[in-house]
């Protein structure tokens, strides 16, 4: 019963996604469950986290629509505006859908005055009191930021999206991996391995440079604080789904069966409660 704890869907708008440039032309298109199922059914995965890919609470409707519509979806990580003076009625609003699990914000578009406005950390520790998670999405070089704002937040349970990152082309990762190590320092930020075809040379990586990347994150997070995740469609840009969920269960087999399971299941199941 393995679970994705990173995918997205969406109907293709050129202008709303316009962050899908044409070199990503595989995915300038609609992406629903359906186009997952078979994969899903082929490779054993139960089901999934559908993740915001638009800033707007439409996106949170979308999303619990095909929630509705679509079994292989057992938990929303959705977007709200964290900066709001309306907040605390917009979470309890939302609190009444139970397949809103937490909320995103794509911070890798924002500055560090955005990431640490006090404002936002307000916003974020709000969301404990309902229960809900925060996913965190930077690039590398904004790791520090995110390290500054989780120690604002000791209680507030978070997960680091795609390893954070890293500079996986040039594997330049020695600065990533000093910031992994003080983010992992908190007991409260797990971490997905995800998304890392979208840093590589999509058509020319190499395992070994996915591999340093893991290495790093199992170090400082542990078995127990890291979720398998495949970033699908953006994953595509690059591999088939299958390819990224091989090369993940191959760096895997060192771990122990229990292990295992924790990573591509117990793990996901207990911090998005699913």
């Amino acid at each position: 019963m393995m679970i994705d704890s990173h995918v997205h869907f969406w109907n293709f708008d050129p202008v709303r996604d316009s962050w899908i440039t044409e070199e990503m032309s595989i995915i300038r298109h609609d992406f629903t469950p359906k186009n997952l199922t078979r994969t899903f059914n082929d490779l054993q995965i139960s089901g999934c986290v559908a993740v915001q890919a638009n800033q707007s609470e439409k996106e949170n409707e979308f999303l619990l629509t095909l929630a509705d519509q679509n079994e292989i979806i057992k938990g929303i990580v959705g977007w709200v505006d964290l900066k709001s003076q309306d907040l605390a009625d917009r979470l309890a609003y939302w609190n009444n859908f139970k397949k809103i699990k937490g909320w995103r914000h794509v911070l890798q578009a924002e500055n560090a005055a955005f990431i640490l406005d006090p404002k936002f950390i307000n916003g974020i520790k709000q969301l404990k009191k309902f229960n809900y998670t925060y996913d965190l999405l930077c690039y590398h070089n904004q790791l520090e930021s995110m390290v500054k704002l989780v120690d604002q937040v000791p209680e507030q349970p978070f997960v680091l999206d795609h390893c954070g990152k890293p500079d996986v082309k040039s594997q330049d990762l020695k600065p990533w991996a000093q910031h992994i190590k003080l983010l992992a320092q908190n007991p409260n930020v797990l971490c997905k391995v995800s998304g890392l075809l979208a840093e590589a040379d999509w058509k020319n990586w190499k395992e070994t440079e996915l591999f340093n990347c893991f290495d790093v994150v199992f170090e400082h997070f542990g078995v127990d604080r890291v979720m398998y995740g495949s970033d699908w469609p953006v994953v595509l840009v690059s591999r088939p789904y299958q390819d990224w969920y091989q090369l993940v269960r191959k760096y895997a087999e060192k771990f122990s069966v229990a292990e295992r399971k924790r990573i591509f299941s117990d793990n996901a199941k207990q911090f998005y409660t699913l």
